[in-house]
């Protein structure tokens, strides 16, 4: 698996539009447990900056973009949300980061399992010693 892991959702529809359907198990890779999503975040403020001991989580920009960062301790990459029917897969045990959101970005996140604060990984240098 690549650190950038996408997943391209068919999109369906008509001339009354598109949808594009999220099924646990089916093309997202688990069982859905939480769906939580960021809005109006303010222009040049990041977000995420931790890691996540068990979850997993798929992220997709239903509007507007950001742009994700990616680290596995080993290596660092990026990408761009920047459609409704691209996503990306977050590992368990991958920093991440989410930068430069568009003023109209809405970020869709799917996670497998319910909020656990004992599953984060909030300090950066921590993460690298436990990946290592």
């Amino acid at each position: 698996m690549s650190l950038i892991d996408t997943i391209d959702f068919q999109v369906m529809g008509d001339d009354r539009g598109q949808l594009v359907a999220l099924e646990g198990g089916k093309n997202i890779p688990f069982d859905i447990k939480r769906v939580y999503y960021l809005t109006g975040t303010k222009a040049g403020v990041p977000r995420g900056f931790h890691a996540h001991k068990e979850l997993q989580q798929i992220a997709v920009c239903v509007a507007g973009k950001c742009r994700m960062i990616m680290d596995d301790g080993k290596e660092r990459a990026e990408s761009w949300l920047d459609s409704p029917n691209k996503a990306i897969r977050i590992d368990k045990m991958v920093w991440h980061e989410m930068h430069d959101f568009s003023e109209d970005c809405v970020l869709l996140v799917l996670a497998s399992d319910h909020y656990d604060e004992l599953d984060y990984i909030r300090n950066y240098q921590e993460f690298c010693r436990m990946v290592v």
